[in-house]
C-alpha cells in the first residue's frame, strides 16, 4: 500500500476517533469552554480532520502513478472535498443536539390551568379520577371538587393540593334546565 495513502488513513482514523469521543463523551481539554462552537468546535474540527485523510486516501487509491509531491497535493485537494461537507453537517449535528427543545420538569405547579375530563365521578367533597392533557401527554389523578361533577364532564385545573391530586372546576356550559330555568 502507498506510504501517502496509509497516512491519509491514519489521519482519517484519528479525526474519526476525536469525533466520536467528542460526540459521544464531549468537549475535551481547552475545546470545553463555551467559546468553542462552530467551525471551531471539536465536532467539527475532528469531522474535517477525519474527512481530509479519508477524502485523501480515497484519492490516492483512484490516482494512477504520480510523483509523491503531485499526489499529496491531489489528495489534500480530494480530502478538502470530503471535509467541508463533513465539518458543516458535524456543526448543524451538534448544534441541533445542544439546542433541542425540551419540556421542563413536570412539577404541581405545572398542573394550574391544564385541561381534561373526569374519568371517574366526581362526588362533592370526595375524590374521582380526571384525566389531564400536560405537555402533550395524558395523565391521570386524583381529583376533588366542591360540587359533584359526573364523568365525561371537561374540567380545569385550580390547585394542587398534593403531587397525585388536583382541585378542578368544570368548564362545561350551564344548561338552562341544570340552572332552575325553564325552557320555552
Amino acid at each position: 500500500m502507498d506510504p501517502i495513502a496509509v497516512a491519509f488513513l491514519a489521519v482519517g482514523g484519528v479525526g474519526l476517533l476525536v469525533l466520536l469521543v467528542a460526540l459521544l463523551v464531549g468537549e475535551i481539554g481547552e475545546f470545553g469552554s463555551a467559546d468553542a462552537d462552530g467551525p471551531f468546535s471539536l465536532p467539527a474540527i475532528a469531522a474535517f480532520v477525519g474527512g481530509i485523510g479519508f477524502g485523501g486516501a480515497a484519492v490516492t487509491a483512484l490516482l494512477p502513478a504520480l510523483p509523491g509531491a503531485v499526489t499529496g497535493l491531489l489528495a489534500v485537494l480530494g480530502g478538502l472535498v470530503v471535509a467541508l461537507p463533513l465539518a458543516a453537517g458535524a456543526i448543524r449535528l451538534s448544534s441541533a443536539l445542544r439546542d433541542m427543545p425540551t419540556e421542563p420538569t413536570l412539577t404541581s405547579s405545572r398542573l394550574l390551568g391544564a385541561q381534561g375530563v373526569v374519568v371517574s365521578g366526581v362526588p362533592a367533597g370526595g375524590l374521582g379520577e380526571v384525566r389531564l392533557d400536560v405537555a402533550g401527554q395524558h395523565l391521570k389523578y386524583s381529583a376533588s371538587s366542591e360540587v359533584p361533577l359526573p364523568a365525561g364532564t371537561p374540567v380545569y385545573v385550580v390547585d394542587t393540593p398534593s403531587p397525585t391530586r388536583v382541585e378542578v372546576v368544570s368548564t362545561a356550559p350551564d344548561s338552562p334546565l341544570s340552572s332552575g330555568g325553564t325552557a320555552s
